[in-house]
């Protein structure tokens, strides 16, 4: 059976009463993301994510939001393919009326913005960079060669800095 396709969720329409709760499948869109000018897509989307929803007292919810996703783009040292993948575990409490660290910025009214708060969570999982593989030794700077497939050993002589020119014409005897 298909998870049902949504990217915002009326919690209302649960009708949990305090300390009731459901777990639920759905399926998300994530939007792609676009990270050192380049453009990264979420493989499959939408994704599966499993959607825990817990009533608490005063008529707020506490919310528990689990997925994994991979990434596809170039990998941000030598351009190839890569689609590293993460697993999300991201809580929300949304308490009207409460102090603003008790509200969700993605739950208005009873409306859950299950989609953005996928992305979001999503975005602060991702690694600092997007890898091919964890030792990816990226392209040379002098050639743009990808060091990964080269020969053991590439290298280039360096250029004399024109800045000590006039000390090569020292001549010590």
């Amino acid at each position: 059976m298909m998870a049902l396709r949504t990217d915002t969720f009326d919690l209302a329409g649960l009708r949990l009463t305090a300390g009731e709760g459901r777990r639920l499948g759905l399926a998300v869109a994530i939007d792609p993301f676009e990270l050192g000018g380049e453009r990264y897509q979420v493989q499959g989307s939408p994704v599966p994510v499993v959607l825990e929803i817990s009533r608490t007292t005063g008529g707020g919810y506490a919310l528990l939001l689990r997925f994994e996703a991979t990434l596809i783009g170039p990998c941000m040292r030598c351009l190839e393919p890569a689609a590293p993948t993460s697993a999300i575990e991201a809580r929300e409490v949304s308490v009207p009326g409460e102090a603003e660290e008790l509200r969700s910025p993605y739950v208005e009214g009873s409306v859950l913005d299950v989609g953005a708060w996928a992305r979001d969570a999503l975005a602060l999982a991702l690694p600092a960079a997007i890898l091919c593989a964890g030792d990816c030794a990226g392209l040379c700077a002098v050639c743009g060669e990808n060091l990964n497939r080269a020969e053991p050993g590439h290298g280039h002589e360096r250029a004399a800095d024109p800045r000590w020119a006039k000390l090569s014409e020292l001549r010590l005897e």
